[in-house]
């Protein structure tokens, strides 16, 4: 697992081993949850199939709302946003 961005705050992740597209994650962080509905619209546009509809995701915290679409590899590719509504 790979975060980029400042020490306390990384804003690009990188997780997976193995074949490209196996168990391969890859998040953005992005400022609004309009941007993570966008990104998921976009990308279903684009091609890539849904992998979980922009939403709360609690298991990770209270305001962690996310999108996430696998590409024509199979990466699943997520837009996350941690700031409230």
């Amino acid at each position: 697992m790979y975060g980029f961005g400042t020490t306390d705050k990384p804003f690009f992740w990188i997780v997976g081993a193995g074949t490209v597209g196996e168990n391969t994650h890859i998040a953005f962080t992005v400022d609004t949850r309009a941007a993570v509905r966008m990104f998921h619209a976009a990308a279903l546009t684009a091609g890539g199939k849904d992998n979980g509809a922009p939403g709360i995701r609690e298991k990770y915290h209270p305001k962690y709302y996310g999108g996430f679409v696998l590409d024509p590899d199979g990466i699943n590719v997520e837009a996350v946003c941690h700031a409230p509504e």
